[in-house]
């Protein structure tokens, strides 16, 4: 059904009230950026670091015992204890003192080449306290690391003995009870729930410590917010011993009930997939809001989702790279720093099983993306699960050795050792926090189970699990030191585990009748709804024509020393005011969404465009971000719109990467409904390598977290002879992926819109929908190609005006009489130009080319009328340039025949296993036959 209702958002009336306002300063004359970046991409100023004198001096006087000292800060790790199934045996040479022609007795002010700078008598004692600071428990890897600051840095906190504080009692006890409650709840899951894949902690227990530090550090450090990243192992121990997921949540949805109240519609997910958030607070008053993201069961996909998420977190903060937006004033425009990005920026957190960290690509795209302005972080802290078996096969090399690309500090450590994990969470998170960059930290560890609880990787690595299967639960072996230490007795530790086996117990019996709380889908969504299920709803999303020129205008602005490449001069500025300056003149692509992005700017909601050079644009049409031909300084007019701007454009330059990207941008939809983001592909087919974020975030997120997001794809789609590659975005596909039914009319429930745009003014009108409505929807855009300078591909401003929408279906406005039509073509996406060339070449008449803008939803109500209107005609024809078994065909036609009652014949080219042919006249051939078999 038709909702029929044409609504306007009430915010626009801030924009009509402004209209004089902002003609007004459209003549402001601004100067060029500072030379600390866009927005979005603060630069702080660089600073050298130098070893201090004295330490200088000492190296020299002592160059023998400096070289024995620095190969223990390269090599130790390597003899470190930090195995806890097998023994290191491992020998390395560059770690004996002969080397170096160390003599026996030492000068005692020798140990001035090392921070702790205690005085050593003997070698035996120097090497004895190398051994202890860089061969314990610990074993960190930072020798390679980029600058000296960094790798002096660890040389001082190791040296200084930070991994050798010891703790108190009251935080030993406390470290006990999250192992012990860890261990109780993997032994009452295994006892209730036998049958059932839970990913266990046990054998990883040490990690609760891990988390607890590592987010109480953070607290410390003034961090607000923490987004975690997780797979399955121990998810579940993490999400009810920390984060504060219920007990009687977590047994009814083992039981096979919803997670979500019934006032939702939802699918749900998996057990594993389950999520929580709590504010942790910590004895000395600092406290952090630690949040776990929804992931799927695809292995490190969930990376860039939760550092875009962190990212959007600095841009609704404030934080990071978004310190310093533009501060403009009606004569300049400057760039102020306040402050360190890193301090009160809130931080991600990553959680990798040691088999998908080597194997899964998708982390390697994220660790170099986010090196890359605009994609930073500020760092993230990296934690390994390393359970040196992977799924059932042993792999060679180290987990962590991923690491090394990006020179990140590799933290290793022994997962038999709980203060151990404890010391290397605190030294990593200072790290982190100090340098703003990656660290990750590799725990050790094992388990009694395979990939899963029904898995035996006996069958597979025997001689492991020969030492495993004797090996004592880490918490038992923990209780029974701290017992030895008479920080605790055994009575109070079968007490603890008592209380809370019981409390597990009341949970379990309580979870028959647990009911999920009502609450909106989540705070951060306020204001917004579900979408309606019984209607699709129609959006008034024009803006009046003087706040269109006016943006147009200043969205080629420059400053009067700003040096624009003598083209853009002449074709993108000098074009673009002349035809705002011709009343009759009709707007291109790049204008009208200069126009659509500068009036969401306009009402206070920010926009984020990313992709590969998409400030140019692949096809150099956009041009929304200016380089200065001399300085390189880089300038975007639509940030200069008014004095008193409150909304930005963010243009990310990404990499050459899909998957990391696109994940990144979808972790920063869901969390900030004030932004509208957009994703272009370079060719519309590259979408193909982020398939996987695409099924299982994109396109579900909503139906199985309750995740909106209204993330724009745009994929630029058009044959022209290009082969088999960038020519098709897989229309396809995103149909098949949609909920879209072929046998009742779709309604704005659908899990997103999938559209093809035939003119500027459609495609302004599908980028202002994405924030007019009070929710939130992908978007699908089927992206031109050719048609960016079309002449015949190009909208009056009038299409823009209040009143205006976009339209599923655009009739036919050449047609004068519908009886004498015989023939109504249906047609979507930029074929329709070339079929009205063709008819008008022929001379025809009797033919209507109607096309189909939305594709899902499927736009039943508008069809409807245009074949009642066309109701003489006998023959109705789809016709499309793509592969019958490709393309709009298979999901428009049973949707005409089901549900408009209308039968269409097919005209296109013949079922291809790939997009297109790789030779030009065969090509040519093809759409000829095309046009042949439409208006034969």
């Amino acid at each position: 059904m038709h909702c029929g209702r044409l609504l306007v958002k009430t915010l626009k009336a801030q924009v009509i009230g402004q209209n004089a306002i902002y003609w007004r300063n459209s003549k402001a004359t601004l100067h060029q950026l500072a030379a600390n970046g866009t927005f979005g991409d603060t630069v702080l100023p660089s600073s050298s670091y130098q070893v201090p004198e004295d330490i200088m001096a000492a190296r020299a006087r002592h160059s023998n015992e400096y070289s024995l000292v620095d190969a223990y800060r390269k090599y130790g790790h390597l003899k470190a204890d930090v195995n806890p199934v097998y023994a290191n045996k491992q020998v390395v040479p560059e770690l004996e003192p002969t080397q170096y022609g160390v003599s026996p007795s030492l000068d005692p002010s020798a140990g001035s080449v090392l921070y702790s700078q205690e005085n050593y008598a003997s070698l035996d004692q120097l090497t004895n306290s190398l051994k202890q600071l860089y061969c314990g428990p610990v074993g960190i890897e930072f020798m390679h690391l980029p600058t000296a600051a960094e790798r002096e840095w660890f040389a001082r906190e190791i040296e200084s003995g930070t991994l050798l504080e010891p703790f108190t009692d009251d935080e030993k006890i406390h470290m006990l009870k999250l192992l012990l409650k860890s261990k109780c709840l993997d032994v009452f899951l295994s006892s209730k729930f036998p049958s059932v894949k839970r990913y266990s902690g046990e054998g990883a227990e040490a990690l609760m410590c891990f988390y607890f530090y590592t987010f109480g550090t953070l607290a410390q450090s003034g961090v607000p917010h923490v987004a975690v990243g997780m797979a399955h192992r121990g998810r579940l121990n993490l999400l009810t011993g920390l984060l504060e997921l219920p007990l009687a949540a977590l047994f009814s949805k083992m039981l096979g009930r919803a997670e979500f109240s019934e006032e939702f519609l939802f699918t749900g997910d998996t057990l594993m997939h389950m999520t929580s958030a709590a504010e942790m607070l910590f004895t000395d008053g600092s406290r952090t809001l630690v949040e776990m993201l929804a992931n799927p069961s695809h292995l490190e996909a969930v990376n860039p989702v939760a550092l875009g998420y962190t990212r959007a977190l600095h841009r609704r903060r404030g934080v990071g790279q978004y310190t310093a937006p533009p501060r403009c004033s009606a004569t300049s425009c400057e760039t102020v720093l306040s402050g360190a990005p890193s301090s009160s920026a809130p931080v991600a957190l990553l959680v990798h099983g040691d088999a998908a960290l080597r194997g899964q690509g998708v982390l390697q795209e994220t660790l170099m993306m986010t090196s890359v302005p605009h994609f930073s972080v500020g760092g993230a802290l990296h934690v390994v699960v390393n359970n040196q078996i992977g799924f059932t096969t042993e792999a060679a090399g180290r987990a962590s050795d991923v690491a090394l690309v990006s020179r990140v500090p590799i933290i290793s450590v022994n997962g038999e050792q709980p203060e151990a994990v404890a010391r290397a969470a605190r030294l990593a998170v200072l790290y982190q926090q100090r340098f703003g960059r990656d660290v990750f930290v590799d725990v050790l560890c094992w388990r009694h189970h395979g990939h899963n609880e029904l898995d035996n990787p006996r069958l597979t690595n025997p001689r492991m699990y020969n030492i495993v299967d004797a090996k004592t639960p880490i918490p038992e072996q923990y209780a029974a030191a701290l017992v030895q230490q008479q920080v605790i007795t055994e009575a109070q530790v079968t007490e603890y585990t008592r209380d809370v086996t019981e409390e597990m117990t009341r949970c379990y019996e309580k979870a028959q009748s647990y009911s999920p709380p009502a609450s909106i889908i989540h705070s951060r969504w306020d204001g917004l709804t579900q979408s309606p299920q019984s209607c699709v709803e129609v959006w008034d999303t024009g803006v009046p024509t003087d706040t269109l020129k006016f943006v147009a205008a200043k969205s080629v602005e420059i400053p009067p020393a700003f040096n624009v490449h003598p083209h853009l001069l002449r074709t993108h500025v000098a074009g673009r005011l002349k035809r705002l300056n011709d009343s009759a003149a009709a707007l291109d692509w790049a204008t009208a969404e200069a126009m659509a992005l500068g009036s969401i700017l306009l009402q206070g909601v920010g926009v984020r465009l990313s992709g590969q050079d998409v400030g140019r644009g692949t096809f150099a049409h956009r041009n929304c971000q200016l380089v200065d031909q001399t300085t390189e300084a880089r300038y975007e007019p639509l940030n200069h719109l008014t004095d008193d701007q409150t909304a930005y454009l963010e243009v990310a330059n990404s990499i050459l990467s899909e998957e990391a990207v696109l994940g990144f941008e979808y972790g920063m939809s869901i969390n900030n409904k004030d932004v509208l983001h957009l994703w272009e592909a370079q060719f519309g087919d590259f979408f193909n390598g982020a398939q996987t974020v695409i099924d299982a975030f994109i396109s579900s997120g909503e139906s199985k977290w309750l995740y909106q997001s209204g993330l724009v794809l745009m994929l630029p789609h058009g044959f022209d002879g290009a082969g088999p590659e960038h020519s098709s975005c897989r229309i396809e596909r995103f149909l098949t992926d949609s909920q879209s039914a072929e046998h009742i009319a779709d309604s704005s429930g659908t899990n997103w819109t999938v559209a093809t745009p035939t003119t500027p003014a459609q495609y302004f009108h599908l980028l202002r929908q994405q924030i007019v409505r009070p929710y939130r929807k992908p978007l699908i855009i089927v992206a031109p190609k050719t048609m960016l300078r079309m002449p015949a591909a190009t909208s009056h401003i009038s299409h823009m005006a209040p009143g205006t929408h976009f339209l599923p279906v655009i009739d036919d406005a050449s047609v004068r009489e519908s009886d004498g039509v015989r023939r109504v073509v249906f047609v979507s996406g930029k074929h329709f130009y070339a079929l009205a060339d063709e008819r008008a070449k022929r001379g025809i008449s009797d033919t209507a080319l109607v096309r189909v803008e939305s594709l899902c939803p499927f736009p039943a109500h508008e069809l409807h009328h245009v074949l009642k209107k066309y109701s003489k005609a006998k023959k109705l024809v789809w016709a499309q340039e793509e592969p019958r078994n490709m393309g709009a065909w298979p999901f428009v036609f049973p949707r005409f025949l089901n549900i408009c009652g209308a039968k269409v014949s097919y005209a296109g080219r013949e079922p291809l296993c790939t997009p297109a042919v790789g030779v030009t006249e065969r090509h040519r051939q093809e759409a000829s036959h095309i046009l042949d078999l439409v208006f034969a």
